[in-house]
């Protein structure tokens, strides 16, 4: 069964607001609607949020500040900026504080679901990898991957990726070395 997400639609027009609301709902979305800019922030801080999907003009706090709030607060939430007043200085500046996307009004609920989709999408695998960067130490210099199995976390013997590869699950990687390498590899590993 597929995880339901959690979005948030900010947008002082209410028919956009109801409309986009209802539609997401029927696609199997919890959709929490915010009227404006300071209810939305209200939100963000008292919940959590897969997506928010923001209007860009509104008064007092706009799209932007939507943004640079739910990222503050969860690095990890998608936001999607909405606006009927796009132009090259407004996609740059939303992309600047790391919107996810950016969709012109009017725009399809298709078009929106789309691009939902790849938002939650991309969500999921940096979670992924997250989690396998926890899982696994990696040197993000050498590259090399700490061994902690049988040692306290953190105290593990750094090894070449092929080595632990070969390691834990005998995997050969004969595709980056030479035959006559590969044998000279193993003999210097003991294995």
């Amino acid at each position: 069964m597929m995880r339901k997400y959690k979005i948030l639609l900010v947008d002082d027009d209410p028919f956009i607001l109801r409309g986009t609301g209802k539609n997401l709902e029927n696609r199997g979305y919890e959709v929490v609607q915010a009227e404006n800019g300071e209810q939305a922030v209200e939100l963000l801080e008292r919940s959590t949020f897969d997506l928010v999907i923001t209007d860009l003009v509104m008064d007092s706090i706009d799209g932007i500040g939507v943004l640079e709030k739910a990222k503050s607060v969860n690095p990890e939430t998608m936001v999607i900026i909405l606006t009927g007043f796009g132009d090259m200085t407004s996609a740059v500046e939303a992309l600047r504080h790391d919107a996810d996307d950016y969709l012109l009004k009017p725009c399809d609920a298709d078009e929106i679901h789309f691009r939902m989709s790849r938002c939650l999408e991309k969500m999921e695998l940096q979670k992924k990898l997250k989690f396998y960067e926890d899982m696994i130490p990696v040197c993000c210099v050498c590259k090399k991957i700490r061994d902690d199995v049988g040692k306290q976390p953190g105290e593990g013997d750094w090894m070449d990726m092929e080595k632990f590869m070969y390691k834990k699950a005998r995997l050969k990687s004969s595709h980056t070395y030479c035959p006559e390498c590969s044998k000279k590899v193993l003999k210097e590993w003991n294995l």
